[in-house]
This record gives C-alpha cells, structure tokens and sequence, in this order.
C-alpha cells in the first residue's frame, strides 16, 4: 500500500468514526451530511467519494458492527457442546450485541426508512441473505447431528428464524437486560419445541 492510499484509508476511517458519533447522538434522519463535513473537516466530495451518500457511509458502518458481531460469535462458538445450546448461546449473544449496540435505535430507523436508494437496497437484500444463509447452516448443523427433526423446508425454517428475530429487536427494544435475555430464550423454546399441549394433533 502506497502513502497515497494509507492516507485515504486514514480519511475513510476518521470520517466513518465521526459519523458514528453522530449518528449515535442524533440518529440516522437528523444527521446530515453538513453535520459530518462540520465534524471531520473534510468536504461534502470527499465524504461523497469514499461513500457515495449517506446511507451509504451508515451501511459502512452497519458491515463493521456485522464483521465485528461475527468475530465475537466465532470466539464463543465453540463453547457450546450442542446446537440447542448453541441457540440459546446466539440468542444471548443478539441481546448483548445488538440490542445494547449505540447504533441499534438508528439502524431501526435506517433499514425502516421507505425511500432508499435502488443500490442500497440491493446492499441490504445482500445483508438479509447473509443472516438466513448463516440460520441454514445452523439449521443444517442441526439436522446433520440428529438433534432435529427432519425437514424439507430449512430456508423456509430460517426465514422464520431470521423473522422472530427482527420482530423480538423491534418489541424488546425498552425492555430490561434480564427481560430481553428471557424473551430471547422463550423464543428459543418456542421455535425448538412449539407451545402446543398435544403433539399428536400436529
């Protein structure tokens, strides 16, 4: 990498930083590109050349907190013996990552804006995709192991994981530590085992 190029990672970084703040602070709507340019030093061209918009620079920064979610799952992972274990480890590990991140209330009201560019809605579809495939595995993971019931349908099954999920950040999003944590495991229970008394009538 040349001094050129480092310098330009530098910007990138220092403007993504800034913009993390302020988006923290204020949330996705009420910070403008003007607010960022006023909180870096670097002009409204430059911000446009490393990140092409706003939404853009926020989906740069919502692909570090995904690499950096990741990264923490990979350290824990191995620590579960089962995949029901491992379950319950990932619905653990989405309250204490994602509903205390500092940027969850202004990525809900990012990914429920309505008028989003064409290109980032591809980026987020491209997301989306991602978490169901990552739901597959352990799905799969599941199956392969005889912990779960056999099943012809497991994108299907990890839609509807992926769904309980984005409904439970939405709902919990006031509720107490200890409070998301045992809705989380609830949910666990319910997608694992149903609520229903008579399994025969199933």
């Amino acid at each position: 990498m040349n001094k050129r190029q480092l310098q330009s990672l530098q910007t990138k970084k220092r403007v993504a930083d800034s913009a993390r703040a302020l988006f923290v602070q204020k949330g996705f709507a009420a910070t403008s590109i003007e607010d960022i340019v006023s909180a870096t030093g670097s002009s409204k061209g430059n911000i446009y050349y490393h990140f092409k918009s706003k939404e853009g620079l926020f989906l740069y920064l919502i692909d570090e907190w995904e690499r950096d979610w990741n990264e923490k799952w990979k350290e824990k992972e191995s620590q579960f013996k089962t995949v029901k274990e491992k379950l319950y480890g990932f619905a653990e590990h989405m309250v204490l990552e994602d509903l205390n991140h500092p940027l969850t209330k202004a990525a809900n009201e990012f990914f429920n804006k309505e008028d989003k560019e064409h290109d980032i809605e591809e980026r987020i579809h491209k997301l989306m995709d991602s978490h169901i495939e990552f739901n597959q595995q352990l799905i799969q993971e599941g199956l392969n192991r005889g912990e779960f019931a056999s099943s012809k349908d497991i994108h299907g099954l990890a839609l509807i994981f992926e769904g309980l999920f984005i409904g439970l950040s939405q709902v919990s999003s006031k509720a107490s530590m200890p409070e998301a944590l045992e809705l989380y495991k609830q949910a666990i229970d319910v997608f694992l085992y149903g609520i229903s008394a008579n399994k025969a009538d199933q």
